[in-house]
C-alpha cells in the first residue's frame, strides 16, 4: 500500500519530455480516429481531384455554346443585311424605271403640245370647163398609171366633140348599129363600161369619166391617147 502511493506520486512528477511524448501519441490517435470516422476516407480525396477537370469541361461546353450563338447571330444579321440590300436595290430600280416612264410621258405630252395640228388638205378643185376636166382626168389617170398628156387629150377632144360634153354621133356606123358614140371623146357605151376607171362617174356624159375611160381604152389599144390622131 505505501508503495502504490509512492508510484502514484512519482507519476505526477513525470518529466516534461515524457508529457510531450504522451501528447503526441494522443494526437495521432485522435487523428486516426477522425480519419476512420470520415465516410470514404481516401476516396473523398480522389473525387475532389476529379471534380476540377469536370468543371473545366462544363465551362468549355458553355463557352462553345456562347461562340455558336454569337456566330448564329452574325449569320442572321448578315442575311438580314443582304435581304435589306437586295430590297433596296429592287426599290431603287423600280423607282428609276417609274421615273423614266414618267419622263417619257411628259416628253411625249410636250411634243404633242408643240406639234402644230395638220390641217386637213382641202380637196383639190377644178374649174368646170374643158381645162378643168382635162386636168382632173390627168390626176385620176396618174393614180391608176394611165398614160396621156394634156395636149394629146385636148387635141383629140377638139377633133371628136369640139369640147361639148353632151355631143353624140347619130350618123356613123356605131349609130347605125344602135350604139352611138357619146361625150367629149366620143366613146360608145360598151367601151365606156369596159374601160371605166374606178372613182369616176358611171354617167357616160360626165366629162371626167368620159375622158378617163377613153384614155384608158387608148392606152390599151395604142399605148396612149397621145398616139391617136384620128377616129379610134
Amino acid at each position: 500500500m505505501p508503495k502504490f502511493t509512492t508510484i502514484v506520486g512519482r507519476s505526477r512528477a513525470l518529466p516534461k519530455a515524457h508529457k510531450l511524448s504522451l501528447a503526441g501519441v494522443a494526437g495521432l490517435g485522435a487523428a486516426s480516429v477522425a480519419l476512420t470516422l470520415v465516410p470514404g476516407g481516401g476516396q473523398a480525396s480522389a473525387a475532389a481531384d476529379k471534380a476540377v477537370p469536370a468543371a473545366q469541361v462544363v465551362a468549355g461546353q458553355q463557352q462553345a455554346k456562347d461562340v455558336k450563338a454569337a456566330v448564329t447571330d452574325q449569320l442572321a444579321n448578315a442575311t438580314v443585311k443582304a435581304e435589306a440590300a437586295k430590297k433596296k436595290a429592287a426599290d431603287e430600280a423600280a423607282a428609276k424605271k417609274k421615273a423614266e416612264q414618267e419622263r417619257a410621258k411628259k416628253e411625249a405630252a410636250s411634243r404633242s403640245a408643240k406639234r402644230v395640228p395638220v390641217k386637213a388638205i382641202a380637196a383639190k378643185t377644178y374649174p368646170n370647163n374643158l381645162d378643168g376636166w382635162i386636168r382632173e382626168s390627168l390626176d385620176v389617170m396618174k393614180k391608176h398609171g394611165i398614160p396621156g398628156s394634156y395636149d394629146g387629150i385636148k387635141r383629140n377632144i377638139l377633133r371628136e366633140s369640139s369640147g361639148n360634153p353632151k355631143a353624140i354621133n347619130n350618123w356613123d356606123i356605131n349609130a347605125i348599129n344602135g350604139i352611138p358614140s357619146k361625150g367629149l371623146l366620143q366613146v360608145i357605151p360598151p367601151t365606156f363600161k369596159t374601160y371605166h376607171v374606178p372613182g369616176t362617174s358611171w354617167d357616160i356624159y360626165n366629162p371626167v369619166a368620159n375622158i378617163t375611160a377613153a384614155c384608158n381604152y387608148a392606152a390599151d389599144r395604142y399605148g396612149s391617147m397621145d398616139n391617136v390622131n384620128s377616129a379610134y
